[in-house]
């Protein structure tokens, strides 16, 4: 228990702790957020209904601003779509960023849905999403472990190794 503050327990403190700092981690970590890529069809990044925000699919646009390509398990190994889907991770924080102000408004990422545009017989998809979910972690803490679904496809668009879509609880 918090001392002075008996009702707060030290959990909830490291998470408050933790969502009003995720830019001075950022700094800390010395990550720089690419600039957020425009939407690529009619659809609208980052929605929100009450304290919950639901991410539309995120592809990963490098620092030069350009799709890494390639499909894991023939042009990408596993360590290359796991470095793919932090790029993912970095390219949605800035979509986040560009729709709510500021990251400090995520309480934590709730639900993730990765999709590996990956071979037949590749079946290390969850090693592939381990790049995204390693990289909340490193961000938001425990508030950036979130439950998570990693699938195969047999394609994605631009042949990007890596789609994400989350859904994130919103501070009040």
């Amino acid at each position: 228990m918090a001392v002075g503050r008996p009702w707060i327990s030290q959990p909830e403190v490291f998470r408050k702790a933790i969502a009003v700092s995720v830019e001075a981690r950022l700094v800390e970590l010395g990550i720089t957020l690419p600039q957020p890529p425009p939407p690529g069809g009619v659809y609208t990044p980052v929605v929100v209904v009450d304290r919950m925000a639901y991410v539309s699919g995120q592809v990963p646009y490098g620092p030069d601003g350009k799709l890494v390509t390639g499909r894991v398990g023939s042009e990408l190994t596993e360590e290359q779509g796991a470095a793919a889907a932090r790029v993912v991770a970095l390219t949605m924080l800035a979509t986040i960023k560009a729709s709510l102000g500021s990251l400090d408004r995520v309480r934590r990422i709730v639900k993730v849905l990765g999709m590996v545009n990956s071979t037949a017989d590749f079946q290390r998809h969850p090693a592939v999403m381990n790049g995204f979910s390693n990289t909340m972690v490193e961000i938001f803490g425990d508030a950036g472990k979130a439950a998570r679904s990693a699938v195969g496809m047999g394609s994605l668009p631009y042949n990007v190794p890596v789609e994400v879509e989350a859904i994130l609880e919103l501070n009040d």
